[in-house]
C-alpha cells in the first residue's frame, strides 16, 4: 500500500488521534510572529487542516495542499473557509501563487533523504524574497536509523508508513544549500511531547 493510500484509509481516526497533540504550538507561533496579518501560507501536506485552521486564526491567508484526497476531504468539511487542494509536494512550484509564508509539518519525514533538498528548492521557488519556511520533522537517533518503513496497528487495523529521521546539522546544509537563513530551531525532548518522540522545528528566511 502506498503512503497516500495509507492516509486514505487511517484519515478519519488520524485526525480524531492528533487533536491533543501541543508540540507544534511554540514554533509555528514563531512563524506566524515573523508574517504579517493577512500574509499569504502555503500549508503542504496540510492533513486534514487543523493547522491550516489554527494560520486562519491567527490573521493569515492560507492555501492548503495535501495528496490523500480524503484529507482534504475532512479538512474542506471541517473548516469550509479554507482553501484546500489534492496535490502531491513535488508539484508545489506548479502553483501560480507565491507565498509569505509555507509550512511543512511533518511532510518531509515522509520523503526519502536523496529527495528532500530537490522537495526544498521547488517550496523555497514560490516563497518570495524576505518571506519564511517552517519545518518540523523527527530527529534522528543517536545511532538510530536514517529512514525505516515502520508499522503500526493503533487504529485496530495494521498499516504502514516511511519515515526518515534528520539531525539539525543536516537541515542547515540543507537551507544552506537553497538560499535560506535559519532563523529559528527548537527540539521537543521526549518528556515534552505525547508521542514519547523527539520533533524538531526549524524556520528559514529566504
Amino acid at each position: 500500500m502506498s503512503l497516500k493510500e495509507t492516509y486514505n484509509k487511517i484519515a478519519e481516526s488520524w485526525h480524531q488521534d492528533h487533536q491533543s497533540d501541543d508540540w507544534w504550538v511554540e514554533g509555528t507561533n514563531t512563524f506566524i510572529s515573523f508574517l504579517k496579518k493577512g500574509e499569504l501560507v502555503l500549508d503542504v501536506g496540510c492533513g486534514a487542516g487543523t493547522k491550516s485552521k489554527y494560520l486562519l486564526k491567527n490573521g493569515l491567508q492560507v492555501i492548503g495542499i495535501d495528496f490523500s484526497e480524503k484529507m482534504i476531504e475532512i479538512a474542506r468539511k471541517e473548516i469550509p473557509q479554507g482553501k484546500f487542494f489534492v496535490m502531491d509536494i513535488n508539484d508545489v512550484d506548479k502553483l501560480r501563487e507565491n507565498f509569505d509564508g509555507i509550512f511543512m509539518q511533518a511532510v518531509l519525514l515522509h520523503v526519502p533523504k536523496k529527495e528532500v533538498e530537490s522537495v526544498l528548492k521547488k517550496a523555497v521557488v514560490k516563497l518570495k524574497v524576505g518571506g519564511y519556511l517552517y519545518i518540523a520533522v523527527k530527529e534522528k537517533i543517536s545511532g538510530g536509523v536514517d529512514e525505516e518503513i515502520k508499522k503500526d496497528d493503533d487504529y485496530g487495523y495494521e498499516y504502514e508508513r516511511f519515515f526518515s529521521y534528520f539531525s539539525l546539522d543536516e537541515f542547515k546544509n540543507y537551507f544552506k544549500n537553497v538560499g535560506l537563513e535559519m532563523v529559528y530551531e527548537n527540539v521537543m525532548s521526549p518528556s515534552e511531547t505525547l508521542r514519547k518522540s523527539n520533533w524538531m522545528q526549524v524556520i528559514g528566511k529566504k
